[in-house]
C-alpha cells in the first residue's frame, strides 16, 4: 500500500501571487493617532503648513479646468486666484500633500493586502443605495469643507492643533451633525 504525499499549497508566483497578499490587520488606534501627530508636527516644522486635502483637490480640478476652459478660469473670482493668468493652479504645498496621501493609501493598502475594489454596507441596503448615500454625503461633505475654508484634515487637525476656536467648533458641528445623521441611516447597517 502506498501513501499519498501530502499536497503541496499552490505556490504565489507570477503577478497573480504579487498582488493577492494576505490582509494584515490594522494598527492600533492610539498607535496611529500618535503617529499622526507626530507627522502634523513635522509637517508644521518643515514646511510651516499644517495638513490638509480639500485645498489640494480644489488645485487639481482648477488645473484640469484652466486646461480644458481657460476663460472661466479668468472670469471667476476664486478660480482666477488659483489658475488665473499665467499662475500654475499646481504650484501650491497642498497639491504634494493630497499626492501623498492618495499614493500612500495605495501602497499601504497594496503592502497590507487591502487594495480591492469592494462595498462596505450593512445587510439590508443594496450597493445603488449604498453608492448614493456615499456620493450624497461626500458632495455635501466636500461642499462644507469649501464653505469652512478647509476640510476636517485641514480644520481639525491643523486648526485643532493651533487652538482655533472656528476648527473647534467646526469639528463640534460635523460630530453633532454626524450622531444626528446616524439615527436615521442606522437601519443602513444593521
Amino acid at each position: 500500500m502506498t501513501t499519498l504525499a501530502p499536497a503541496r499549497p499552490k505556490s504565489r508566483t507570477g503577478l497573480r501571487g504579487f498582488f493577492s497578499r494576505p490582509e494584515k490587520p490594522y494598527i492600533h488606534p492610539y498607535l496611529g493617532g500618535a503617529l499622526l501627530g507626530i507627522v502634523l508636527f513635522l509637517a508644521f516644522l518643515i514646511t510651516r503648513n499644517g495638513l490638509g486635502a480639500s485645498g489640494g483637490m480644489n488645485r487639481y480640478v482648477a488645473a484640469v479646468e484652466d486646461a480644458v476652459a481657460p476663460g472661466h478660469i479668468d472670469r471667476t473670482p476664486y478660480l482666477l486666484k488659483l489658475a488665473g493668468g499665467a499662475k500654475n493652479a499646481l504650484d501650491d504645498w497642498s497639491v504634494p500633500v493630497i499626492t501623498g496621501a492618495l499614493l500612500g493609501g495605495l501602497v499601504s493598502g497594496f503592502f497590507n493586502g487591502r487594495l480591492k475594489a469592494e462595498i462596505n454596507k450593512g445587510p439590508r441596503i443594496t450597493n445603488r443605495t449604498r453608492l448614493i448615500l456615499a456620493f450624497s454625503g461626500g458632495a455635501i461633505m466636500a461642499y462644507g469643507a469649501r464653505m469652512a475654508r478647509g476640510c476636517t484634515s485641514g480644520q481639525a487637525l491643523s486648526g485643532g492643533a493651533t487652538l482655533s476656536a472656528g476648527s473647534w467648533a467646526l469639528m463640534m458641528c460635523i460630530f453633532g451633525g454626524a450622531y444626528a445623521l446616524a439615527y436615521f441611516l442606522r437601519r443602513a447597517w444593521n
